[in-house]
């Protein structure tokens, strides 16, 4: 297991501020699973602009922290170092809750099956020890 730090998320994955949606890796099995954090802040524009009574971290964006979560471990595969994982679509999808400003997200996204350059998986959302969201994913390999 390994764990990544931003600046060596950044060099897996594309993605950059604001929307690089994992702050750290706290665990990385190459080509089988990840499980990231994401601090949620009202300083992020997407939560200070959803509501100015009841401000959240939007539900898509959940599903799109899970992904890059799910990307981080597909491309830190030796067969896809230096390629970019596309998000393919969502299969499934449930929200139980929502997070809040000052909430940290632990996203735990495991791939179920990789095939060529397309990879199925299952991501889950939790804000403390409750599941607030769970997704199945496809990525694909560019």
């Amino acid at each position: 297991m390994t764990h990544l730090n931003i600046g060596e998320i950044e060099k897996i994955i594309p993605h950059r501020y604001p929307m690089l949606l994992i702050d750290q890796v706290l665990n990385l099995s190459s080509g089988h699973s990840a499980q990231a954090l994401h601090s949620v802040s009202n300083n992020e524009l997407f939560v200070s602009a959803s509501s100015k009574t009841n401000p959240v971290f939007p539900s898509p964006l959940i599903i799109e922290a899970m992904a890059q979560t799910g990307a981080v471990a597909l491309l830190s595969m030796a067969d896809f170092k230096g390629k970019t994982a596309y998000f393919g679509g969502i299969q499934k999808a449930a929200f139980f809750d929502q997070a809040y400003p000052g909430d940290q997200l632990l996203l735990t996204t495991e791939l179920t099956k990789i095939k060529r350059n397309i990879g199925l998986g299952k991501g889950i959302a939790q804000v403390g020890d409750k599941k607030i969201a769970e997704a199945e994913l496809t990525f694909m390999i560019g």
